[in-house]
């Protein structure tokens, strides 16, 4: 999402739950290390309490520099970097990662949105490269890539142990030029390839639709940066119709800033209810999100929510706001399960890493990256539905709020 670079020092939102390269995590240790650890260990800021052994560590080291060919061409640093990632990958988190100093300028260059690509969100599902979500309007949306699509290949490369960032870098490049996608979608037997053109993504944000049968429905794409205020607009719109019967569409929706969904959650529960909780674990005290108590609709208003499994991160964080608190029935699919919080940490001053702090509960508690949402009211909807330019989903939120 476009932000201020500035923004990278704060917590920023990931959710969500998805797998990891897998890599060996390392021991690093006193006793038969080179030089160079000479110089860190006399620049370590804490002291390192550990009562691993260090010693395979370092006989690797020293066995790479007597006997591998290529030895040379290997400077310590990048080995350093590479061990720093293996600890990392240790923990088998999809979105804590360390940003050597060309990929840190990378994710710098993200933050701010000054970046061209196909406009799609991914995540690692079940060990397998995952579409969240394309983006309206994108190139991805437009190249009829679908949520839950499996991305098996970018251009040549294979994408089995790839990490999300990886993959992410590999996607994106400049405006014009052409990416390969090769996809296995469900229903599909063999996998098909997809060419997709970049280009600078402007990424939506809402659409209105006052239908004649006295239902509003809001489709909302992502949780912008100006998410929020047009929302406010919405609510606006839907309270001028002079309708009671509210369809809120999350489904396609990968998610966006935190503190949109607390904003557009607050339209409908009264002040101090919670929206959301980051569970730090045994780290520190949990930090519960309010509703800011605009709650201007009274306990006559129709609500449902419609969400799939590319409703993903603040998506999930509204949507199990109002199942929780009683607000709206929930109708769909299974939502993605995109639910942890990862802070922006400067290592050195060209490197970042980027780490789990929390993960989300529900307000009745429930972990959002354990499995996602569950639907009240399950409702599939099919290859044959979309070719027949059916909508179940649409049509059962209809239904309920019409019933009474």
């Amino acid at each position: 999402m476009p932000q201020n670079i500035s923004k990278i020092r704060q917590i920023v939102i990931t959710i969500s739950l998805v797998g990891v390269f897998f890599v060996l995590g390392i021991y690093i240790g006193y006793g038969h290390r080179p030089e160079i650890d000479k110089v860190m260990l006399t620049n370590k800021e804490t002291a390192v309490t550990t009562q691993a052994d260090f010693a395979p560590f370092w006989k690797v080291w020293n066995t790479i520099n007597e006997k591998y060919p290529g030895a040379s061409k290997t400077s310590d640093q990048d080995r350093v970097y590479g061990a720093i990632s293996g600890l990392i990958g240790s923990l088998n988190d999809p979105y804590s990662m360390f940003f050597k100093p060309d990929e840190a300028k990378s994710f710098e260059d993200q933050i701010a949105g000054n970046f061209s690509g196909i406009g799609m969100e991914v995540g690692i599902k079940d060990k397998v490269l995952t579409v969240i979500a394309p983006l309206k309007g994108t190139p991805a949306y437009n190249a009829n890539i679908k949520s839950g699509d499996k991305i098996l290949k970018i251009d040549k490369k294979v994408t089995t142990n790839l990490s999300i960032e990886e993959a992410i870098k590999l996607i994106r490049g400049e405006k014009g030029t052409t990416v390969t996608l090769t996809i296995l979608r469900e229903g599909n037997p063999d996998p098909m390839e997809i060419k997709v053109v970049r280009d600078i993504i402007n990424i939506p944000t809402l659409d209105t639709e006052q239908r004649k049968d006295g239902i509003f429905v809001i489709k909302l794409y992502s949780f912008s940066a100006n998410s929020a205020n047009l929302f406010r607009n919405a609510m606006k719109e839907f309270v001028l119709s002079k309708d009671d019967k509210l369809v809120l569409d999350l489904r396609g929706n990968p998610g966006g800033y935190l503190d949109a969904s607390v904003d557009m959650a607050s339209w409908f529960l009264p002040e101090g209810k919670i929206v959301v909780t980051e569970d730090y674990g045994t780290s520190k005290k949990p930090n519960i999100y309010r509703s800011r108590g605009y709650n201007i609709f009274s306990d006559k208003l129709k609500f449902v929510i419609l969400i799939d499994g590319g409703s993903a991160s603040a998506s999930e964080i509204l949507a199990g706001a109002m199942q929780d608190n009683g607000r709206a029935k929930l109708v769909g699919a299974q939502s993605f399960g995109k639910g942890s919080v990862q802070e922006v940490v400067d290592v050195t001053p060209n490197t970042i890493l980027k780490i789990t702090v929390a993960k989300w509960l529900t307000p009745n508690g429930v972990s959002i990256s354990e499995k996602g949402l569950t639907p009240d009211y399950p409702v599939e909807f099919t290859k044959a539905d979309l070719d027949a330019k059916k909508d179940p989903q649409m049509d059962k939120a209809v239904e309920l709020l019409n019933s009474n």
